[in-house]
Formats: C-alpha cells, structure tokens, sequence
C-alpha cells in the first residue's frame, strides 16, 4: 500500500495544507454579490472598492493554491497567501476573535510547513536525519508550523468554568 501510494502522499498532504485557501476562493467565487455587500457596509468603501478586494482576495487565494500544487513559485505563493492572511484579518476585524485568529495562526503554520518542505535540503550522509548538531532554518519552521497547527485543534476544546456544574435536568 505505501508503495503505491508513496508519490501521491506528498501531493494530498499540500492539497490537505492548502484546503482552507481554496475552499475560500471558490466561496468568493460563487459568493461574490454577498462578500462585497459585507465589505461594503463594514467598511463603507464603496462599491468599487469592495469589489477590488473581493476580488484580490479571490485571485490571491486560487493563484496561490494552484503554484502550491504545481510545485512552482512554493516560496512566493507562501508569502501571498500569508498576505491574505493578514490581509482577512484586518478587513474582516477578525484580529479580536480568539477563535478565528487561532484559526488563522493554524493556517500560518500549515504555509510554514509547506515553506519547509519547498527548501532545497542539503547534502548529508543521511538525507532527511536530523543530526544533533544541526539546526536548520527549516527544522524550526517546521517546528513553529506543527506548533501552529496546533492551534486549529485547541479552538475545539471547550472548558467548562466550574468544576461542580451540574447538568441541566429538562
């Protein structure tokens, strides 16, 4: 089975980091008169404007999920996509949400992860071992990338205040 499967995991595993991008972009697409309405009444931007970003969202997000999957441009494709990051954050005020900003932290370290991976590995007498002494750039962002996507699972936890609560009888 991983035989088979070898040469088809890397690509599902970018698919898997680049998923939420691509899902936003064609929600954009068939979304469009509803993201701009929103963008417009938040920011009283006008209608031109709305539309631009809408639309530089939208074009940001596709273009760069599909260099991610063709393994062109990983490195600037990265960088554009965090820039949608930052760029959703600031216009959807979602920099005070705990839950999405954990969220989008998520993703930032799926994009370090996958920046990571796009690095050119030196040569070693074993490829791919870490050795004790070596301190790579890329072994710490894929540390801070795991790290990160951590984060996306501790938004599903839920704590209860009061250890003594008691379940409410209907």
């Amino acid at each position: 089975f991983l035989r088979v499967t070898k040469q088809y995991l890397p690509h599902v595993a970018r698919l898997c980091l680049i998923s939420t991008f691509l899902e936003d972009g064609i929600r954009m697409w068939f979304q469009w008169s509803e993201q701009r309405d929103y963008i417009d009444s938040t920011w009283n931007c006008g209608y031109l404007l709305a539309s631009s970003f809408v639309f530089l969202n939208l074009l940001g997000q596709l273009t760069g999920c599909v260099l991610v999957l063709s393994r062109n441009f990983v490195q600037y494709a990265c960088f554009g996509l965090f820039g949608i990051i930052a760029l959703q954050t600031i216009a959807y005020s979602i920099l005070w949400d705990l839950k999405f900003l954990m969220r989008n932290l998520a993703l930032g370290g799926g994009l370090l992860l996958l920046l990571a991976e796009s690095r050119s590995e030196g040569k070693s007498m074993f490829a791919g071992v870490p050795t004790m002494r070596e301190s790579s750039p890329k072994q710490y962002m894929q540390l801070g990338g795991r790290v990160l996507l951590v984060l996306m699972f501790m938004t599903l936890l839920h704590f209860d205040a009061s250890f003594f609560s008691q379940p409410s009888q209907q």
